[in-house]
């Protein structure tokens, strides 16, 4: 299963009308990636059967859990951190060049090879404490995308991968020249690479992309995360319930801060490879932090300094995107940056809506951008 350390996962599904029971529409679910995942699909003239259509989903979320989870100790990304020597899947590659190109994109805010930096603070796959300064600076001298290599195609010898061959000729920071005749022995901290600021997102798309192929118009993809396009059984766009980002607010749909509502365009048509809908994510602070010496600490991780954020009065960041991997990784690159560049961010582009909910002096606020579409 994939990490919910991230919480990204604050989104309660509002369904005004039970889908499955309204003739065309059916309902697929079951449970993945530490949590219950939900499918609502319009399947008019599709004929695969409901069966069949459910064990696809399966084998695909299967899929990915035996690839990208670090939680799965069989899974090729733990086998990579582990030190092992694997043979990646084109998954494993596409992940890794995505997360490279958000990298580039954030400036380092948004970096899936920090690993040792969320294992030191206990918010990775590993338990941890609250580190010194010596700690954090060994961390973050074996961190960050920065010392790799830009395609993970590129470290493959003969097709085959060992977590040091990813390494940059001559690492900065680092003695180690790697010519990759060998593998070199693994940092001491171990677990380098951490996808979990985009793979539900991307489990999202990948589950969507399937039914697309089977020429679904209507559906709502809910995996921690959503992904939707079209209309619900009603005849209404999708409806998502924000949830409240109150510390003890840990149901999701307890308490919720507004709604979202999607598009619910269906006209557009399936099965073209142009998914054309919405991926909506929440990523917030008030279900993942400790509390040292009186000060609290939460789960979002910088990691350009090696500390979780402070000074920060942002509490959750919702994100609108044409893929739920998009809107999973802003999510969460949001949360890094802060309340002023996050709105400097999402009015930037032109593609994202957001919703971001934050601490003011007269208590919790909230801004939205021009387009995003809260109907309470």
């Amino acid at each position: 299963m994939l990490s919910i350390n991230k919480i990204s996962a604050t989104l309660s599904l509002l369904i005004l009308v039970g889908c499955s029971g309204q003739g065309r529409y059916q309902t697929f679910g079951g449970y993945a990636q530490g949590g219950v995942w939900q499918v609502k699909a319009n399947m008019a003239g599709v004929k695969v059967r409901s069966a069949e259509v459910q064990r696809s989903i399966e084998a695909i979320l299967e899929d990915i859990d035996t690839t990208l989870s670090g939680y799965n100790k069989g899974s090729q990304l733990s086998r990579l951190n582990a030190g092992d020597t694997i043979v990646p899947s084109a998954m494993l590659c596409h992940m890794y060049d995505r997360a490279y190109e958000l990298w580039l994109e954030t400036d380092g805010a948004l970096d899936c090879a920090a690993g040792p930096l969320y294992n030191l603070w206990g918010f990775g796959f590993k338990g941890g404490g609250f580190p010194d300064e010596k700690q954090i600076a060994e961390a973050l001298a074996i961190s960050g995308m920065g010392r790799l290599v830009p395609r993970m195609e590129d470290a493959l010898r003969d097709g085959r991968l060992h977590a040091s061959w990813l390494r940059l000729p001559v690492a900065a920071g680092n003695d180690i020249i790697n010519d990759g005749s060998k593998p070199v022995i693994a940092d001491p901290i171990g677990n380098l690479l951490n996808f979990n600021a985009v793979a539900q997102g991307y489990s999202c798309d990948t589950v969507a992309s399937y039914l697309n192929g089977l020429g679904v118009k209507d559906m709502l993809v809910d995996i921690g995360e959503i992904w939707c396009r079209g209309v619900n059984a009603s005849g209404k766009p999708w409806r998502i319930g924000i949830d409240r980002p109150t510390d003890g607010n840990d149901t999701p749909g307890a308490d919720l801060d507004g709604i979202w509502e999607s598009e619910g365009v269906s006209s557009l048509p399936a099965a073209t490879g142009n998914l054309a809908g919405q991926g909506l994510v929440t990523s917030g602070n008030y279900r993942k932090f400790f509390i040292y010496e009186g000060r609290k600490y939460p789960h979002t991780i910088d990691p350009r300094t090696g500390y979780p954020v402070s000074g920060n009065p942002l509490l959750s960041a919702t994100i609108v995107a044409p893929t739920a991997e998009a809107a999973d990784a802003y999510a969460t690159y949001c949360m890094v940056i802060g309340l002023d560049a996050a709105k400097a961010f999402i009015d930037s582009r032109p593609d994202l809506e957001g919703y971001l909910i934050y601490d003011s002096p007269a208590g919790m606020a909230e801004w939205r951008s021009v387009g995003f579409n809260l109907v309470k």
